[in-house]
């Protein structure tokens, strides 16, 4: 009902605009004479009953999409009007599109009509439905192939071929991506690709694409995402280029999940007098550590023992899978508002077409999450967010070797088969507080004192001023890419 919400109120905006743009301006003699008579009165009092209609219906409190919405719908009457509210900011006042402070409230005005006249143009008053058709759909920069023979289920091994101008570096890199999100995240757009700065480097990349489950895909848990695939696709890389280094980057949960498999396959080869082929891991945001206390994710670990229901979980999702919206339902009560920043921040910087047009393969990123395989995200839940179980000792994988079949992972095997980590974590993030992304400080290649070590041999942590999707900034990607390469090669 929301989603339909935004919608149709996204529909009255660009409706109420466009009585007022002529020839992509606004026109403000128009705009003067409707706010000037009665007829103009009463035209603009039967729309603003039809957002009251849609904001009665909403079924959300606080600060929401809507309320984002709404902040423009303020900012569209004011410029009609150019009467300044009463007790109240003015939104956007001071924004994005003008670094000099105080602004007066013409040059208020002149910029509220600029945003108004691109979003327009642009069709972008609904982030998704903007970034449905100003991305056609297909987001990431990077041409890739899918490996033939690795399809299981729905997950496929993407492989990334060189440029033909860069020289291979010798080294293949296999992505871990998140079950919640389009994997292109690692590929957003050009510039905004973790992929693109990579193959400059000269690696080898290849990626895990979860695909989108399906109904046949609902019973397949946490051994397959995070033992299977990986030791698959890592047998498949080992294939393509026998004798290279195997480096491992993950993002998120993709990290967290794989960090445990990488520690059972070096139980396994140590356990065969085996050296450890992969040696070097580079974490995005990736959290190990779920308790009540430093880990920061003690509110979320409150709302899954007081809301979460396993047998209702279970009833409504156990043949379907999660949808997506019940995801960021649990995701906003972790980073309560986030849909309105994200809003408003596009709206903010709305006045420049070039920012518009900027945020469309983020914003159908973000608006296009895929869905959770049933069984996984319970033991998603149970075993990792409420279990802490990585972190305790007591995560359990199978193994082809008898002896460690079903047993807990030993996380310390990473540090005797000299696994070195690189951790890059956000101060800023609330999905992966930087108390919670501490592997490189109990796992493989420990020193004390590593904080932002810049030598080889040992593991990284790097702790920036930044949130979750960092990736979105060209400089603090670039930035990224400088300190991940260094420590890969």
């Amino acid at each position: 009902m929301n989603g339909w919400i935004y919608k149709n109120y996204a529909r009255l905006l660009h409706s109420l605009t466009g009585y007022f743009v002529r020839n992509g301006h606004f026109d403000r003699q128009k705009a003067r004479l409707v706010s000037s008579s009665p007829e103009g009165h009463t035209f603009l009092r039967e729309h603003i009953d039809e957002f009251l209609y849609l904001e009665r219906n909403y079924s959300s409190i606080g600060l929401t999409r809507l309320k984002a919405m709404k902040d423009l719908l303020k900012s569209l009457l004011i410029v009609i009007t150019e009467k300044p509210l009463t007790g109240e900011p003015l939104p956007f006042m001071d924004g994005p599109c003008d670094g000099m402070s105080p602004q007066t409230f013409e040059k208020y005005l002149d910029e509220n009509r600029r945003r108004m006249e691109n979003l327009h143009h642009e069709r972008a008053f609904d982030l998704k439905e903007f970034s449905e058709w100003a991305t056609l759909g297909k987001i990431g920069y990077s041409s890739y192939e899918e490996v033939e023979g690795s399809r299981l289920h729905n997950v496929v091994l993407r492989h990334y071929p060189l440029p033909a101008d860069v020289k291979p570096n010798g080294r293949a890199l296999y992505m871990a991506t998140p079950l919640i999100n389009k994997p292109e995240i690692f590929d957003l757009a050009r510039g905004k690709s973790v992929i693109e700065g990579m193959l400059k480097e000269g690696f080898a990349i290849y990626l895990a694409d979860h695909g989108e489950p399906g109904p046949e895909d609902a019973g397949l848990g946490l051994d397959f995402y995070g033992k299977t695939v990986p030791e698959t696709y890592l047998g498949l890389i080992k294939e393509r280029h026998p004798g290279q280094e195997i480096d491992v980057m993950g993002y998120c949960m993709g990290g967290t999940i794989i960090l445990p498999y990488l520690a059972r396959r070096a139980e396994e080869r140590l356990a065969r007098g085996e050296a450890m082929d992969v040696r070097k891991v580079a974490l995005m945001a990736s959290p190990v550590i779920f308790d009540d206390g430093p880990s920061g994710h003690r509110a979320m670990r409150e709302v899954i023992r007081q809301s979460y229901d396993t047998v209702l979980m279970e009833a409504l999702y156990a043949s379907v899978n999660i949808p997506p919206q019940l995801v960021e339902a649990g995701m906003n009560e972790i980073q309560p508002g986030v849909q309105y920043t994200v809003s408003l921040g596009f709206y903010g910087r709305a006045c420049h077409l070039t920012a518009i047009h900027d945020s469309a393969h983020f914003l159908y990123w973000l608006t296009h999450g895929t869905k959770f395989p049933a069984k996984a995200h319970g033991e998603w839940i149970q075993k990792i967010f409420l279990g802490n179980e990585i972190c305790e000792g007591q995560y359990r994988l199978p193994s082809s070797n008898p002896a460690l079949d079903g047993k807990p992972v030993n996380m310390d095997a990473l540090r005797k088969a000299g696994v070195t980590l690189f951790d890059y974590r956000g101060s800023r993030d609330p999905i992966a507080p930087p108390g919670s992304c501490r592997a490189s400080e109990m796992w493989g290649q420990v020193q004390d004192g590593n904080i932002q070590v810049e030598r080889g041999g040992l593991n990284r942590t790097i702790e920036k001023n930044i949130g979750h999707i960092f990736v979105v900034s060209k400089k603090l990607l670039a930035e990224y890419l400088e300190m991940a390469s260094a420590f890969l090669k």
